[in-house]
Parts: C-alpha cells; sequence; structure tokens
C-alpha cells in the first residue's frame, strides 16, 4: 500500500515541479506578497504632514513647535499666517493636521496659567486621524513634563505611564507579519491542492488512475502529501524572512509552531481536495480556491477583529480554519505562548481537517464511480 501512494506521491511532485512556470508561482509570488505586506500594511505613521498657525512669538510657542519638528512622527509641510490658509491647506491634503497657537500661548504658561492650544485635523480617514491625535498629544504631554520640570510648579498628584505588553515599541508589523505566515501558506496550499484532481480530469490522466491497483483512499493520500510537504516548506521559507529579515521576535517553541502548522494544513488540504473533488477543469478548481480564500482571510481576524463582527458572523468563523492558526502564530511569534494554552485551537483545526478530508473522501469516490 505504501508503495503505492508513495509513487504516486512522487507523480504528484514531478508533475508540480517539472514546469517552469509552477516552481515560479510557488516560491516567487509568495516572496513577493511578504515584501509587499510587511512594508505596506501597517497601522504606523511616519512623517505625517503638518501645518504651524503660530500666533504666539514666545519661547513656549517655539520651544512646542521645536518638539513637533524633532519627532519622527511628523514633518512641517507648511506655516501659515492667516486664519483663513487652514481649511485650503487640509482640503487639499497637503496637511493631515494644523497645530494652531494662540496669541497668549506663552503668557498664559510664564504666569502658571493654562494654555489653549487646538489641533486640527483631517478627519476623512478616522483611524489615521485618530493616531495623529495620539501622537500629538504624546508630544503635547512631554512638553508640558518637561516645562514644570524647567520653570517649577508642582507636578501632577497622579501621572499614567503606558507600557504595551508583547510589542513595547507598538509596531504594527510584528502583527502584521505573523499573520501573513499563515495567509500565504493558506494560499499556496489551496492552489495546488485544489488543482490536482481537476488537473487529471482536464489531461484525460483520471481515468489512468482508475484501472491502477491504487484504492480511492490511496489515491487522494497521494494527492494530499504533495500539498503537505509543499505547504511545509513554503511556511519554513516565510518565517524565515520574518525572523531574520523583518525582525520580528520569534519568543515561542518551534514544536508548537509546526504543530499548528501541520494541523493547519491537515485542513486546508481536506478543503481543497473537497473543491478539487467537485471540479471538472483546472479553472473550475482556481475559481473555488478564490471563491474560499476571499472571505476565509476576511473572517480570521487577520485585520478586523473578530469581537467587532456580528453574531452571526462570529459563529461563521468557527469554520475557518486561519482563524485558529493566526491565534497560534501570533501567540508562538509574541506572546511565547506554551503548547497546552494552544490546545482549543488545535483541536478545533484537527476537527476541521478530519471533516474536511472524509468529505473530500466521500466525493472522490462518488465522482470516480
Amino acid at each position: 500500500m505504501w508503495r503505492r501512494i508513495l509513487a504516486l506521491t512522487i507523480k504528484e511532485f514531478l508533475t508540480i515541479l517539472k514546469d517552469k512556470r509552477s516552481r515560479v508561482v510557488i516560491v516567487v509570488p509568495p516572496l513577493i506578497q511578504l515584501m509587499v505586506f510587511g512594508y505596506a500594511a501597517t497601522f504606523d505613521l511616519k512623517h505625517v504632514p503638518f501645518a504651524v498657525f503660530n500666533e504666539d512669538r514666545g519661547i513656549a510657542a517655539r520651544e512646542l513647535v521645536a518638539a513637533f519638528r524633532g519627532s519622527p512622527s511628523f514633518e512641517e509641510v507648511a506655516r501659515l499666517a492667516q486664519d483663513r490658509e487652514i481649511a485650503p491647506v487640509i482640503d487639499s491634503k497637503q496637511a493631515l493636521m494644523v497645530m494652531r497657537i494662540g496669541p497668549r500661548f506663552s503668557a498664559d504658561l510664564l504666569a502658571g496659567r493654562p494654555a489653549q492650544l487646538q489641533i486640527i485635523v483631517d478627519g476623512r480617514n478616522s483611524n489615521t486621524a485618530q493616531l495623529a491625535v495620539n501622537y500629538a498629544q504624546s508630544i503635547v504631554k512631554r512638553f508640558n513634563t518637561e516645562w514644570i520640570a524647567r520653570h517649577g510648579g508642582s507636578a501632577p498628584p497622579a501621572y499614567t505611564e503606558m507600557r504595551a505588553w508583547f510589542n513595547p515599541n507598538l509596531e504594527s508589523r510584528w502583527f502584521f507579519i505573523p499573520g501573513i505566515v499563515g495567509l500565504l501558506t493558506l494560499l499556496v496550499t489551496m492552489l495546488v491542492t485544489a488543482l490536482s484532481v481537476a488537473r487529471e480530469r482536464e489531461q484525460g490522466t483520471f481515468d489512468q488512475l482508475l484501472v491502477t491497483p491504487l484504492r480511492p483512499g490511496e489515491i487522494l493520500l497521494g494527492k494530499a502529501l504533495p500539498s503537505f510537504f509543499i505547504g511545509i516548506a513554503e511556511a519554513t521559507l516565510i518565517i524565515l524572512v520574518a525572523v531574520f529579515w523583518f525582525e520580528v521576535p520569534f519568543l515561542g517553541s518551534p514544536l508548537t509552531l509546526y504543530t499548528g502548522l501541520a494541523l493547519f494544513l491537515l485542513s486546508a488540504i481536506g478543503l481543497g481536495l473537497m473543491i478539487s473533488s467537485l471540479a471538472v477543469t483546472q479553472q473550475q478548481g482556481l475559481l473555488g480556491a478564490f471563491f474560499f480564500m476571499v472571505p476565509a482571510i476576511i473572517l480570521s481576524g487577520f485585520a478586523t477583529p473578530i469581537e467587532n463582527m456580528p453574531a452571526l458572523v462570529q459563529d461563521l468563523t468557527l469554520l475557518n480554519p486561519l482563524r485558529y492558526f493566526l491565534v497560534v502564530l501570533r501567540g508562538v511569534f509574541l506572546e511565547g505562548t506554551p503548547f497546552h494554552l494552544l490546545l482549543h485551537q488545535f483541536f478545533a483545526m484537527a476537527a476541521i481537517g478530519a471533516v474536511a478530508l472524509a468529505i473530500a473522501a466521500w466525493l472522490f469516490r462518488h465522482r470516480m464511480y
């Protein structure tokens, strides 16, 4: 039995790898997507364009403006002289934020009175605007602390100290790139698997398999093993790039990560074989894989928190293996989550994989006979 399965597995590997275009598709696009996502998929703001409308020529106003200019998060693009210049610079998107300092700003501070500072932000992109406001508030808070230290006055009786666990610098890239490992592994595995049986039917070699000593289960296993090994190799390559190129911390155990990876591939291959068993042509298999992957990515929690989705949609995500694998990836990478705390995710992926492979086997036998 195993000799027959090994022969079919080798045959599948040769079919995939003998075509130069197939070899390129397996390796090059995932690396390109990893680089694009790694550098582009970020919530961090750097060099936010801002304009200054400073009606005060005092020392305090100059120090505050210098604090914004010296921050890597902001870049001054304009100095405004009149009130009516504020709206055009925001409307034209020349500046995302305008800082307006009143004429008595320095005088009020030197007299020990609160001084008013107005921050005007382009709110067309609410997430970006909120981030810019948060950055501005942190600079103003630091300015207040330094001003009190130099010019006297009592510090506030209580103060807030922020500490971010698992991502101390709040690098959104650390959040996105572990998720990209799962996303690209699913993409490659689904494409290779969804086209395997459909390719046999389209090329007319499916009937030849029926006259071999191979049983339906053995044919299915022989189709699954190449996708499994390709998925392992693909994920390993992406993990190495994430750790050594993007310098995402890897705090957990490789055993925990690869246990989750193996179970995730089991479920992805089962779903891919279901699609391939239903498809008559490779085009149908490709479309079927596409129709599955788009909602799978959206409902995985990759970019949108599952907790923010409607209750019915949250229930649908329970059928998505990528949802569980992302928890494993981010837990192992950033938190060093031990094996036993991820058992729930492992059991869920194993259950999805077992059911999907059973359905794929039934469909395969049904389609054969």
